[in-house]
């Protein structure tokens, strides 16, 4: 993650882009994974459906970039290590959501019937926090 920090750290500041506001690039963050979601509008297509459409994938990738890119960007600006921060949650995603509880229940055809544990679990770490 280090190498990819150094390349925003160096656009941003080639830019005078290295002061802007964290509110903003939190929008900007919402407003491309918006666009990144708006792929998906009207569809209900299966991970091997999107994996053969390849003109879907490319405009997926483009998405993509630009969400990690202003995700990277807020990372740097507050001088966080975006490494570190992404291995601290999946630890704690992995905790939260145990594989034995998961593995070979999803079902492509109607995830949501498969996904009650999932809901029972997100509901009570929302529980917890109040």
């Amino acid at each position: 993650m280090k190498k990819y920090e150094k390349h925003v750290k160096k656009y941003l500041e080639e830019r005078d882009w290295d002061k802007l506001r964290p509110a903003d690039l939190a929008k900007s963050i919402s407003i491309e994974a918006a666009e990144l979601l708006e792929l998906f509008q009207w569809t209900n297509q299966s991970l091997a459906e999107v994996k053969k459409d390849k003109v879907k994938l490319e405009m997926i990738k483009k998405e993509l970039a630009d969400v990690l890119i202003f995700c990277l960007e807020m990372s740097v600006l507050l001088g966080l290590d975006a490494g570190k921060i992404f291995m601290e949650k999946m630890k704690k995603v992995k905790l939260k959501y145990p594989a034995r509880l998961f593995k070979g229940k999803y079902n492509d055809t109607d995830p949501g019937s498969d996904n009650d544990i999932y809901w029972k679990i997100k509901k009570e770490h929302r529980m917890k926090r109040e």
